[in-house]
């Protein structure tokens, strides 16, 4: 008996197909698949969610200085002139920031082992580079995941599949897998 489904893939192909997947559950909370997937992407999250809850508190806050460029109004950096070019004016800011601790800095570099980087675009101005935004998926299971997860006694089950209907092209049967 095999310990995992082939997918009728081969092993990179595979991999490639669950760590979209599982990115794609984490990122968006839901997705629509079959059921052997859902069943094998549900056996790369669980692992992952139940790794940030277990990491979840442990950093420590640290203060440093930082230099930020002075803005005007409009958002726009504030130059000067200073020996006939233009230069950018910087104010010293004293930030808090989050630095993981060893085992944590650990979880994380795990967890972008299987995840892929995720993009955000927004729906109304589609199109343009600059209103894109990265989303820090491992921060999102540290913040978000971990802390919803952490106060019910959950021992796994952290996801649920929903069977829907077979598909139209394969008769294959639809899933909806999500985060409970």
């Amino acid at each position: 008996m095999a310990m995992y489904r082939k997918l009728g893939k081969n092993s990179s192909q595979r991999k490639a197909l669950l760590r979209n997947q599982a990115t794609a559950l984490l990122a968006n909370g839901k997705i629509i698949t079959t059921e052997a997937r859902a069943k094998e992407v549900r056996k790369v999250v669980e692992p992952l969610i139940a790794l940030a809850i277990k990491e979840k508190d442990n950093y420590e806050v640290v203060k440093v200085q930082a230099k930020v460029a002075r803005k005007d109004k409009d958002g726009k950096r504030i130059k000067e002139v200073v020996d006939g070019r233009k230069v950018t004016v910087y104010d010293e800011v004293e930030k808090e920031i989050k630095r993981d601790l060893p085992s944590r800095l650990h979880a994380r570099r795990q967890m972008l082992k299987v995840l892929y980087d995720v993009t955000e675009v927004p729906t109304s101005l589609a199109g343009r580079k600059r209103n894109t935004r990265k989303v820090d998926l491992c921060e999102k299971l540290f913040g978000e995941y971990a802390t919803r997860y952490a106060e019910s006694n959950h021992n796994g089950g952290y996801t649920r599949i929903v069977k829907i209907a077979p598909r139209h092209g394969d008769a294959a049967m639809q899933v909806l897998l999500e985060l409970v």
